[in-house]
């Protein structure tokens, strides 16, 4: 088994057929099913269905996608941290998830950064689910999620809890009944005590998953939403959006998790994580 054969792998899944996967790679169609022909070969498993319509994957060949995402990131991330130039010498793989970058993120990000010119930094965001399995696989150092969960040698810091602001470019605008209302799932502890707020409001005609995508919305658009105070206080500051302070304010708690071996020889650490303990 080697790298390439695992990448070619991971193409077809993600493309859907040997025929994308081989544009995406830059190689023929002929040496996409001889690399994925040998690596049946090797673990003596059928791991694709190949019809006209395309690839999909049979039971063993999803049982390897989790390794082989594993493997192939391990393999990205050992190429970096031995390829590092001349003036580095040790490397922070950081994952944040997507909302978490505007605020906590960004602080850990440039607390590394700034302080420390003989480290590289790799940043890469991720679901709660990624973020945990990168951490456990070793493919990323350090995450910051909303999620506690920790396996085995890893430590969690509580982060102080995101406040979640209900935000208008009015700032006379209704907090209940107001027709320009963005609803935004900030996860199900949110949506829970939302619902218990807002029983009677409805359902809002536009939605997000993202406070990014919202808050770019409320920009272009007009409206109001829920969105961390982090992400939003820039845009108050310039009379862009006005906090409408009689609606409730909920939070959502946060948390940096390291992995243990890792962060054994980073003596910056312990104090950059007690400066982002500090309440804002």
């Amino acid at each position: 088994m080697n790298i390439t054969s695992l990448r070619t792998f991971l193409a077809i899944v993600d493309t859907g057929s040997l025929v994308r996967a081989s544009q995406q790679l830059n190689v023929t169609q002929s040496t996409v099913t001889a690399r994925l022909r040998t690596l049946e070969e090797e673990l003596g498993q059928q791991l694709l269905n190949r019809q006209k319509s395309g690839a999909t994957l049979t039971p063993a060949g999803t049982k390897l996608l989790r390794y082989a995402r594993i493997i192939t990131g391990l393999w990205r991330q050992a190429r970096y941290e031995t390829g590092l130039p001349a003036g580095l010498s040790s490397v922070c793989t950081f994952g944040c998830d997507r909302e978490l970058w505007h605020g906590p993120g960004r602080a850990f990000f440039d607390g590394v950064v700034s302080g420390h010119p003989e480290m590289a930094v790799s940043v890469q965001q991720g679901s709660a689910r990624d973020l945990e399995e990168w951490l456990a696989s070793g493919l990323v150092d350090v995450i910051l999620t909303y999620d506690s969960v920790a396996r085995g040698p890893q430590t969690v810091h509580a982060l102080p809890p995101e406040e979640l602001v209900l935000y208008s470019d009015r700032p006379g605008s209704s907090i209940k009944a107001d027709p320009q209302y963005v609803f935004v799932d900030h996860g199900e502890d949110y949506r829970r005590s939302h619902g218990e707020s807002y029983h009677d409001a409805g359902i809002a005609r536009i939605s997000f998953d993202s406070s990014w995508w919202a808050l770019q919305f409320l920009l272009d658009r007009g409206g109001s939403a829920y969105l961390p105070r982090a992400l939003a206080l820039p845009h108050v500051a310039e009379g862009r959006l006005h906090e409408l302070t009689e609606a409730p304010v909920y939070t959502r708690k946060k948390y940096l998790i390291v992995n243990d071996t890792a962060a054994l020889s980073w003596d910056w650490f312990a104090p950059l994580v007690a400066q982002l303990s500090q309440p804002a």
